[in-house]
């Protein structure tokens, strides 16, 4: 394989150039982008997953030198805001691993463990989470040199600069670069994909085509005609609208989830504004309600600021990788994005793809076991979030009614519900179901605890006096330990250089 040509340029193609560029750069492999000057780029959001720092990190590509050409800003995890009715669980924050997370997080288990049993103690997540402590002080995820553990924290960023960014990035390590808009793709006998030709009349020939072309996919489901499957069932929000506010001072180290009438708001803090938006569901309210609603929320309903309106289409390819063509990025598939797991699909596929290539080149086997697995990633990252709506205990409107008692969820997230339900551990529940590696026990039981969903909510059994004085003392240490280990810790806006 001498030629690739990816199509589609955007945050998705352009990390997909960089990364094979920089694996197989060596090894004489030529790679172009074809990006059409008339489509535009829909952008996936401006937050990110830990996987973006290793992204940067394989490409030796330092915080200092892209963060402030892309209006970036760290990131310690989420908080949700308003998902849930019940008294002090009302809002929680699903924080990013850490190395400490060991001294306290075995105790929110011992305690969630016996709230589900019915015993009447405190058994919300954030009270056990050093990173939700650091988010609270708004203190960025850098420890000092003399702390030496590790701390994973994902980004917010504007997706249309880190786009541009990635793009020079690639030019500049050798990556060809063509604007052009695709007429018509030609394939061989086989079906294979032979060239794009473009409407200028140029013909791009490649050895196999990489189609980071948004939501059409024109190589691998339009051209290849490999089925789209549709998530429709499982999650209902299908559009979404943006607009931007000014940023505060003290910039916050968190994206916000509020949960609104029929979706959610996001709040994205970056150098310089807050990205907003709403994700809705068109069966339940319309594009116009939904922009009405999110400016009330955000207090800006006189505001002259734009909004912009966008269509999701919430679902995967049957297959990311089709004869010698794989898809990135939207062309294969898209959830929501409410633990911004966009960035994340993108690299674990292409990093996944050339490990597969190097192992076996195009041998049947391993692209069914790389199909196998990126299906499984799109699954299991969905019933995580599927399992926000169906813990919500909001009833404010049908839309949040019908999300709670939606039956059509899968076979692994109702054993889930039931493990937690059923007192069943949970370490032991995802092992068995072999799903730990979408969510680990830390963020189900973040989730779960957090909304306040136990088995008993009423006629609590009061601890006894023993076991009243160790909750006590267990809490005294929690807050002790995360109170000294935020020293050591400095404000987001000084890494910000505000």
């Amino acid at each position: 394989m001498k030629n690739i040509v990816i199509l589609g340029g955007g945050t998705a193609g352009w990390m997909a150039a960089n990364l094979l560029q920089k694996r197989w750069r060596q090894k004489g492999v030529n790679i172009t982008v074809v990006e059409s000057p008339d489509i535009g780029i829909i952008g996936v959001g401006e937050g990110s997953t830990p996987l973006l720092k290793e992204f940067f990190d394989s490409l030796d590509i330092s915080e200092s030198e892209w963060m402030p050409q892309c209006n970036a800003t760290y990131k310690n995890g989420i908080s949700f805001n308003n998902w849930s009715t019940v008294s002090g669980y009302e809002s929680y924050f699903h924080p990013f691993p850490c190395s400490l997370d060991f001294a306290t997080f075995g105790l929110l288990y011992k305690y969630t463990a016996l709230r589900r049993s019915g015993v009447d103690v405190l058994a919300h997540p954030n009270r056990f989470s050093l990173m939700a402590g650091l988010t609270q002080k708004k203190l960025a995820p850098l420890p000092a040199e003399n702390f030496p553990f590790h701390f994973q924290y994902g980004y917010h960023f504007d997706s249309v600069l880190i786009g541009k960014f990635l793009r020079g990035k690639a030019k500049e390590s050798g990556v060809s670069h063509i604007e052009g808009t695709v007429e018509t793709v030609e394939q061989d006998s086989d079906g294979n994909i032979k060239a794009l030709k473009l409407k200028n009349g140029d013909i791009l020939s490649g050895d196999f085509f990489i189609d980071c072309s948004g939501f059409a996919s024109i190589l691998l489901q339009r051209t290849l005609k490999v089925p789209f499957l549709s998530f429709s069932e499982n999650l209902f929000n299908d559009s979404a609208v943006a607009l931007p506010t000014e940023i505060e001072a003290d910039a916050p180290v968190e994206t916000l989830s509020t949960a609104l009438t029929n979706g959610w708001a996001w709040k994205i803090p970056l150098t310089n504004r807050f990205g907003n938006g709403y994700v809705f569901s068109s069966q339940y309210c319309s594009p116009d309600e939904a922009e009405t609603e999110l400016r009330a929320h955000l207090g800006i309903l006189d505001s002259d600021v734009d909004a912009r309106h966008l269509k999701m289409k919430v679902g995967r390819a049957q297959e990311s990788w089709a004869k010698n063509c794989l898809a990135v990025g939207l062309s294969q598939g898209f959830i929501e994005p409410l633990e911004a797991t966009a960035l994340q699909f993108v690299y674990s596929t292409i990093d996944q793809f050339a490990q597969a290539l190097e192992q076996g080149d195009f041998t049947n086997e391993h692209r069914e076991a790389f199909n196998d697995q990126m299906n499984a990633n799109f699954e299991g990252i969905r019933d995580y979030i599927v399992l926000h709506y169906k813990t919500n205990s909001r009833s404010d409107s049908q839309y949040w009614i019908d999300n709670r008692e939606n039956q059509k969820i899968s076979e692994h997230l109702r054993a889930m519900i039931e493990c937690w339900y059923g007192i069943e551990d949970m370490q032991e529940a995802l092992t068995r179901l072999e799903i730990g590696s979408y969510y680990s026990q830390r963020s189900w039981t973040c989730l779960l605890s957090g909304v306040g969903i136990f088995p008993r909510q009423e006629n609590l059994a009061v601890p006894s006096a023993s076991d009243a004085l160790k909750a006590k003392e267990d809490l005294e240490y929690v807050d002790h330990f995360i109170s000294g280990c935020s020293m050591n810790f400095e404000s987001h806006n000084k890494f910000l250089g505000r």
